[in-house]
């Protein structure tokens, strides 16, 4: 089974503050399953984040993120929802930022 980092996508543009938290995960998991959106089985559904508006779905299998990835659009369609919501999925990455190192130069 491939790690779980190669088995998330970041989906950005999820409505803040419109529904619960808990309700928001649910539409979540219910869109990214649906085989009409390239979904498959969700393992896990972080949201919120730290980001606003930002959520990081996690899926049984890794082949699921490559189809739920060449989905052109998604739309986030629910009945507690007032209208749909433009997502946009990526692919998940450890934060760049770590992997930034400060070279210190040292005077001989």
């Amino acid at each position: 089974r491939a790690a779980k980092s190669a088995r998330t996508v970041v989906v950005s543009g999820v409505p803040d503050g419109v529904l619960n938290n808990d309700v928001m995960s649910d539409i979540l998991v219910i869109h990214f399953q649906k085989s009409k959106n390239n979904g498959g089985d969700v393992e896990e559904v972080t949201y919120p984040t730290m980001e606003k508006g930002v959520a990081y779905v996690t899926f049984e299998d890794q082949e699921v993120v490559e189809s739920v990835l060449k989905k052109n659009e998604h739309r986030l369609e629910d009945k507690r929802l007032s209208r749909y919501y433009p997502l946009k999925v990526t692919p998940y990455c450890e934060n760049v930022s770590s992997f930034i190192v400060n070279l210190v130069v040292l005077p001989l």
